[in-house]
């Protein structure tokens, strides 16, 4: 045989040899979505990104491990749907255009905003699809088969039309009633919007009079609502305040009389256990305000200062105000005792603000009637992991009051409402057979009489806009053409994967869950995949205020998209936290290079034709029970989308097992340099190098798509890895001889420390050597591995062998040292 060439030239694997691939995944369209194609239709709902600047590390870590769940589906011969959404609406681009610009933006012209916000969101998504695209993410990108952008006419106009269907159906109302109002944003939030903090404040004793009896001592933390005061509470059954009820307090200050109310939420243990209920302090407030059908007094406005109803203190913003108020209690001599206590502090979720209740009128959409039969879909749809299935249950059964979805900003897809000028009735358009996107606050309606009154005096358009859940929450429905493509919709619906993070369970999944059932009566989703945070090497929430969020994009750079991949991997199982870390992704850029490397070597030799498993060689045989016992055990990991075990058995195998034991045991039998091996022999090592290359990338193609592809093309199909079938466990490929691997890895052990203690170089021959028993199938292998000229079994009866023990069991191998020149 003449000299054997590696077949793959590139001596090293980089970074820049995962670009080279791009184009040709590109031209090849080996992604793209045939909805004809006759396989069945799987469709990820994948989370559109919202866009405000570059992605950090959790962002890249979540993305490429869905992508990583459609390339698996797409080797198991599904027609994946994988649409690249980008959510575009909302508060986020609308704050950063306000601080950037230095404007305001109710006092900038509604069209010159919304320019601001998209150009933004232009220069914004460039930089996201750049790296979506280095990260080999593989969307199919085209809008008629669901990839969409949250702000684009037809998307917005697929929103409307879903609302003009439940306001159809009776689902819809409006009402004026307390919501949770943030300041900095500047609308209503809903409260799956609202998250909680605990912090430090002061808890301020109080005397409220009360006509023939002692002063009734109240202890608050909200001393500026007290003009907003409607009821003293005291619990019936707290016999220091039996004789107070029924009875009036005055309100210290504002001179308010408020009835004492005997009521079970006073909590007897907490401040004087008398409660002080305004509007509105908090939630038990607005329960107790609708429960005892108390008059509502408006303390705080929507710009966060006191209203009038404060008296001399209107004006002032609410840390102001409390100031103020204390001060004059103090003097009054009315504030008897303050404390420290602890806080459950509610704020928004977006911008952190301390939210306030204040009653305004907005629309609301019904969600309370649904919860029961949510939680039935919750209980009969497949969670991946199972455990985060209670994230959504725990918040369904919190669910007490309709979805606020009306909003007071700009950016965002608009409610399509018109009012009558002769009634004031609200008009909606009829739905059509292709949605349209309606513009209400600059626009003539499709219409010119009014449904109710029958005047045609014209129209006032609504100004408000949507809470953004109200777009992302039919993301699912968008993707397989929901109003748009009826088709695709009966082809796709009911095959639907929803992957994502478990911060946004109670609102993205939530709503998508609730807003599907309303609109159709079924499930959104077949499974739901919950991921958990990417947090820094401590367990720290990563922030760029902490300094401990760096950009992603260089580590990509440095170490390659699929070292990232990989590492996202193998960091953790399935909703658990993965913690980044520079030098573990480094250790995992070294196994790139090591596939490469092993890839490289095995290019030397030919592929021969299939060999039936039987006509191998036992040694042969063994090396691939080997790998089916590692398919046989990643593969119902796979079925639960968790590739955490997957990277680390394919990892183990390819580089402990494979790379360390098996190349070097049977290369000697592959090159055959000096014949000792028959044609047969050899024949079954290269059969069996390039089988378990094929297998091993076959079965990472989905975690690192760049290196096992470029290795597939160069050796077995120039039309690549992705359309390839994933490894499949073969019945026929089992072995006895696996029963012994462990005994075997120690003994090649063994020998290599042996050398290594008598300063032999490890290819220095060894004139002979017992072995056990057990390991006679590998006795020739084993000799050109480790250049034993003969190899024998059980115990010398020479004392010039010299005992190397190899295990905690007391195993060990005799070796004959070579005669000292």
């Amino acid at each position: 045989m003449s000299k054997l060439e590696p077949k793959i030239k590139s001596k090293r694997w980089t970074p820049e040899s995962e670009s080279q691939l791009l184009e040709s995944w590109a031209k090849e369209n080996t992604y793209e979505f045939n909805m004809n194609s006759g396989k069945k239709i799987y469709t990820v709902d994948t989370p559109p990104p919202y866009l405000s600047g570059p992605m950090h590390v959790g962002q890249v870590t979540h993305y490429t491990q869905i992508d990583t769940i459609a390339r698996y589906r797409r080797m198991q011969g599904f027609e994946v749907n994988f649409p690249l959404g980008i959510d575009r609406n909302g508060l986020p681009v609308e704050v950063r255009v306000e601080k950037d610009l230095g404007i305001n933006m109710h006092k900038t012209p509604r069209d010159e905003f919304l320019r601001l916000c998209k150009k933004r969101l232009d220069e914004d998504e460039k930089i996201a699809i750049h790296a979506f695209k280095r990260l080999g993410i593989a969307f199919n990108t085209y809008e008629d088969t669901g990839s969409y952008r949250t702000d684009s006419p037809k998307y917005r106009a697929v929103t409307q039309a879903t609302f003009i269907e439940i306001w159809n159906k009776g689902l819809v109302y409006s009402d004026v009633r307390p919501n949770n109002w943030c300041f900095d944003c500047g609308t209503t939030i809903a409260d799956a919007e609202v998250e909680y903090s605990e912090r430090q404040t002061i808890l301020n004793y109080l005397h409220f009079q009360v006509e023939g009896l002692d002063p009734i001592e109240i202890a608050t933390t909200r001393p500026e609502l007290l003009c907003a005061c409607g009821a003293v509470f005291v619990h019936p059954d707290d016999t220091r305040y039996s004789a107070y009820h029924g009875m009036k307090a005055k309100v210290p200050i504002f001179e308010l009389e408020v009835p004492i109310i005997a009521s079970p939420t006073a909590q007897m243990d907490f401040g004087t256990g008398a409660l002080m209920v305004c509007s509105y302090g908090d939630q038990a407030d607005i329960m107790a305000f609708r429960d005892y059908s108390l008059t509502p007094i408006a303390a705080v406005s929507p710009e966060g200062t006191m209203t009038e109803a404060a008296g001399k203190y209107a004006g002032m913003t609410i840390a102001e105000a409390r100031k103020a108020i204390l001060a004059e209690l103090k003097k009054r001599k009315l504030l008897f005792k303050e404390e420290q206590s602890v806080q459950r502090v509610p704020l928004c979720w977006r911008s952190g603000t301390p939210i306030e209740f204040i009653a305004m009128n907005e629309y609301y959409v019904k969600q309370v009637e649904f919860v029961e039969e949510l939680l039935n879909i919750a209980k009969e749809t497949t969670f991946f992991p199972a455990f985060h299935k209670q994230i959504l249950i725990d918040w369904l059964n919190r669910v007490t009051v309709d979805w606020p979805v009306s909003r007071r900003r700009y950016y965002g897809t608009e409610l399509p409402i018109w009012y009558c000028n002769s009634c004031g009735e609200p008009v909606l358009p009829e739905l059509s057979s292709e949605p349209k996107y309606y513009q209400p606050w600059h626009e003539d309606p499709p219409f010119t009489k009014c449904t109710k009154c029958g005047a045609e005096s014209g129209f006032k358009g609504e100004e408000r806009t949507f809470d953004t859940w109200m777009d992302s929450s039919i993301s699912g429905l968008q993707t397989i053409g929901y109003m748009r493509n009826e088709k695709l919709f009966k082809k796709a619906f009911g095959n639907v994967l929803r992957p994502q993070g478990k911060d946004i369970v109670r609102t993205w999944l939530y709503y998508s869950l609730l807003r599907t059932l309303q609109l159709t009566g079924k499930p959104a989703f077949k499974e739901v995949w919950v991921s958990g945070h990417v947090v820094d090497e401590n367990g720290e929430a990563m922030s760029k205020s902490k300094g401990n969020s760096p950009p992603p994009m260089p580590f990509v750079e440095k170490y390659g998209a699929d070292a990232m991949r990989m590492f996202g991997a193998l960091e953790a199982g399935l909703g658990s936290d993965v913690r980044f870390s520079e030098d573990r992704l480094a250790g995992v850029s070294k196994f790139m290079t090591k596939l490469w490397n092993i890839a490289r070597f095995i290019s030397m030799f030919p592929i021969p034709k299939e060999i039936p498993f039987k006509k191998l060689t036992p040694v042969d045989q063994w090396i691939l029970a080997e790998l089916n016992k590692t398919l046989d055990r990643i593969i119902p990991e796979c079925e639960l989308l968790d590739f955490h075990k997957p990277a680390t058995e394919i990892r183990g195998f390819t580089w402990n097992l494979f790379a360390d034991h098996v190349m070097e045991m049977i290369k000697g039998r592959a090159f055959n340099t000096d014949s000792t091996f028959s044609e047969d022999e050899q024949k079954s090592a290269w059969f069996t190098l390039h089988e378990v290359l094929k297998k091993v990338t076959r079965a990472l193609a989905p975690i690192t798509p760049y290196i096992t592809d470029r290795i597939y093309r160069e050796l077995y199909d120039e039309k690549g890895i992705h359309r390839q079938n994933y490894p499949s466990v073969r019945k026929e490929w089992e072995s006895k001889l696996t029963d012994y691997t462990e005994l075997l890895l120690q003994t090649n052990s063994a020998f290599w420390k042996f050398k290594r203690e008598n300063g032999l170089s490890l290819r220095q021959g060894l004139p002979e050597a017992y072995i056990s028993e057990n390991l006679e199938p590998w006795c020739k292998d084993l000799q050109a591995m480790h250049g034993v000229e003969k190899i024998s079994f059980g115990v010398p009866k020479d004392d010039r062998f010299i005992e190397v023990k190899i295990s905690e069991q007391d195993n060990k191998i005799y070796i004959l040292p070579p005669l000292q020149e």
